[in-house]
């Protein structure tokens, strides 16, 4: 993984990000400091949540009953 300056990274982003979409993953470093990561993203959404792969329910998203509404509201 390359590191690189902040301003080499403002003025060679457009070719920072062609590599990203080639798969490439820069570090951009503020003097010595790191500070960031510029990568490609996972378009498909298929990112896992924490360090273990879940899928959410179709039942969290419906509606919640009225008793339960009525529990959090009161």
């Amino acid at each position: 993984m390359k590191t690189i300056k902040v301003q080499y990274a403002k003025t060679h982003l457009s070719a920072l990000l062609h590599g990203a979409e080639r798969g490439e993953v820069v570090v951009i470093a503020r003097g010595d400091q790191p500070v960031a990561k510029l990568g490609p993203v996972d378009v498909a959404g298929e990112r896992e949540l924490g360090f273990v792969s879940y899928d959410v329910p179709d039942e969290f998203f419906e509606p919640l009953p009225e008793s339960e509404l009525a529990a959090w509201e009161s």
